[in-house]
C-alpha cells in the first residue's frame, strides 16, 4: 500500500495534521512557500524553511531542494519539506492521499484528482467537487468533523475565543514595513506592553491588548501590512501549551486522518 501522503502547508494546524499521520505510519512531505508566515514557529513544521530543520513534539522536519530528496528522506517521523507553494511536485510524487492545510480560505489549486484521496481543511472547499472531504476547522461542536458532502463553516473573521478572549488575543501591524520581535514565544507579558515594531516610514510599536503568554511570534523580518497577523497571547499563562500540538489542531489531525483511512478503505473495497 502506498502509504505516502503529501500536506500542502506546514503551519500550526498542517504539523497537527502531520503529527498524527506520521505518528499512525504514513510517510508524509509537506509542501511550503518561500516565506512561511506562521506565528505559531514553535509548533509549525514550516520553521525548516528558515532553520533548515526542526522538532514538534517527537516529529522532525527538514529542508529539501529537490522531488528526489524529499522521497528518500520521507522516513519513518521525519518529514522533508519543499518549497512548493504551487503544488506542481504532487503528480510526480504520486501520493495516496493529498491534504491541502493552507488555511487561505479559499481554493489556491487543489482539486479532485490530484491523488486517490484528496482532503482540505476548512472553508473554501466543497466536498464532492473541490475535494473528497472538508473537515470543519471553526471551534465548536463541529470542529474535526468530516464533511463528504458540502463545505465548512464560512470564515467568521473572528479569532476562536481562548482563556475568555478572542480578537483581543490576536496582535495586529498597524503600518507596513519589516517585522521586528521585541519578545519570544513563551514569554510573559503584560497588558499594554510592547511586543513588537514595524520598521517603515518610521518605527512603529506594537501593544498587546492582554496579558498572559507569547503564544505566537511572526519571523522576524518579514514585510508585513496593516492589519497581518504578527503575533497570539493566550490569557490563560500556561507556558508549556507554547511548545506542545493543540487540542484544535489534535481534533483536526485526528479529522484528516479518519478521512483519509475511510476513503482510502472504500477505494480498496
Amino acid at each position: 500500500m502506498n502509504r505516502l501522503v503529501v500536506v500542502r502547508g506546514a503551519g500550526d494546524l498542517a504539523t497537527g495534521c502531520i503529527v498524527r499521520l506520521v505518528r499512525s505510519g504514513f510517510r508524509v512531505i509537506a509542501l511550503e512557500t518561500e516565506k512561511p508566515t506562521a506565528i505559531r514557529r514553535t509548533v509549525s513544521l514550516s520553521e525548516a524553511v528558515y532553520e533548515g530543520r526542526t522538532r514538534v513534539e517527537d516529529v522532525e522536519a527538514c529542508l529539501v531542494g529537490t522531488i528526489d530528496e524529499a522521497l528518500a528522506l520521507a522516513v519513518d517521523k521525519v518529514v522533508p519539506v519543499l518549497v512548493d507553494p504551487e503544488g506542481s511536485s504532487i503528480g510526480i510524487l504520486d501520493p495516496a492521499a493529498l491534504v491541502d492545510a493552507i488555511l487561505a480560505k479559499r481554493n489556491l489549486g487543489t482539486r479532485r484528482g490530484l491523488a486517490p484521496v484528496v482532503v482540505a481543511l476548512g472553508p473554501g472547499f466543497v466536498a464532492g467537487v473541490d475535494a473528497d472531504a472538508v473537515v470543519e476547522t471553526n471551534r465548536g461542536h463541529d470542529l474535526g468533523r468530516v464533511i463528504l458532502e458540502g463545505a465548512a463553516a464560512p470564515d467568521t473573521a473572528v479569532p476562536g475565543e481562548i482563556g475568555g478572549a478572542a480578537s483581543e488575543r490576536v496582535v495586529r501591524a498597524a503600518s507596513a514595513g519589516q517585522f521586528v520581535a521585541l519578545c519570544d514565544i513563551g514569554d510573559s507579558v503584560a497588558p499594554g506592553e510592547v511586543v513588537a515594531a514595524v520598521e517603515g516610514a518610521e518605527r512603529a510599536e506594537i501593544r498587546s491588548a492582554l496579558g498572559g503568554v507569547v503564544r505566537g511570534m511572526l519571523h522576524p523580518g518579514l514585510e508585513v501590512t496593516p492589519g497581518f497577523k504578527v503575533a497570539d497571547v493566550d490569557p490563560r499563562g500556561r507556558r508549556q501549551n507554547c511548545f506542545t500540538v493543540s487540542d484544535k489542531s489534535r481534533a483536526v489531525g485526528g479529522a484528516v486522518l479518519e478521512a483519509i483511512l475511510m476513503l482510502g478503505r472504500q477505494l480498496r473495497a
